[in-house]
């Protein structure tokens, strides 16, 4: 990592890296999930979008079948498991996993750290974006403000796109489609109790910028939609280092979260 300060750890049993605030005394959580594309890991997305100028705990979580939380046999078997089923086999079990261990967790950093009383924030980028609004939806925390960026507001259309750039089809089913349904935030924008930032690739797939234009629609004044000039999907390159694009993502999410301290 390139941020001298980070403490890596792990809060009831999830890894994550923290940033700590400028003061010592109590301040407010921001926690965020990394992306499954580059950044992929809590380090790496820790420097692409360390939010500096925000004076909180900024604590990135590692996903669910992802870094020391890799299944038995290691990308190998994630990529089988990936490409046997994306829906049920990822999708589905990481978003749950992800949002049903928020909540102890956020107690347990809160018994580590002097982490301010109050609502927190919450923050993601596509897998993690998901993760972020699903705990929204939850409310088994009080959330002050959420961002998002790439995100995937809808499944089946981000399906959608792993189908056309992987040349494949994906088989859906009832039970599928089920999961589909649920994971449509737009659909259940109404359950989003707190102000989202979204922010989109100018150059990011159809299947990311659409949804995320519908949610901001139906959420209105609750939420903002900011579209970053030529970045794609991703906010690092393979090894982790930040893109020419991750300050502006950095930016939007800093200033987002300072005015709903």
């Amino acid at each position: 990592m390139t941020t001298s300060n980070a403490i890596q750890g792990t809060a009831a049993g999830v890894p994550f890296v923290a940033l700590p605030p400028a003061g010592d005394g109590p301040a407010p959580l921001v926690v965020t999930w990394h992306l499954m594309e580059p950044p992929a890991s809590e380090a790496a997305m820790a420097d692409a979008v360390p939010m500096r100028g925000l004076d909180a705990w900024r604590v990135y979580f590692g996903l669910p079948m992802s870094g020391a939380r890799l299944p038995e046999g290691g990308f190998d078997e994630f990529f089988r498991l990936a490409g046997e089923d994306y829906v049920l086999n990822v999708m589905e079990p990481v978003t749950g996993q992800a949002a049903d261990e928020f909540p102890a967790a956020v107690a347990a950093l809160r018994e580590r750290f002097a982490i301010a009383d109050g609502p927190v924030g919450v923050a993601g980028g596509s897998a993690g974006s998901t993760v972020a609004l699903e705990v929204l939806a939850r409310a088994e925390v009080p959330i002050a403000a959420a961002a998002v960026v790439s995100p995937v507001p809808q499944l089946a259309p981000a399906v959608g796109r792993n189908e056309r750039f992987y040349g494949m089809t994906y088989p859906w089913t009832d039970r599928s489609r089920a999961v589909a349904d649920h994971y449509d935030y737009v659909s259940r924008a109404g359950e989003l109790g707190a102000d989202l930032l979204l922010v989109v690739g100018e150059a990011d797939d159809v299947a990311f910028r659409e949804p995320s234009a519908a949610l901001h629609r139906a959420l209105g004044d609750r939420s903002k939609l900011v579209t970053v000039p030529g970045m794609a999907h991703t906010l690092a390159e393979e090894d982790g280092t930040p893109n020419e694009h991750a300050a502006a993502v950095d930016a939007e999410f800093t200033a987002w979260f300072s005015a709903r301290r």
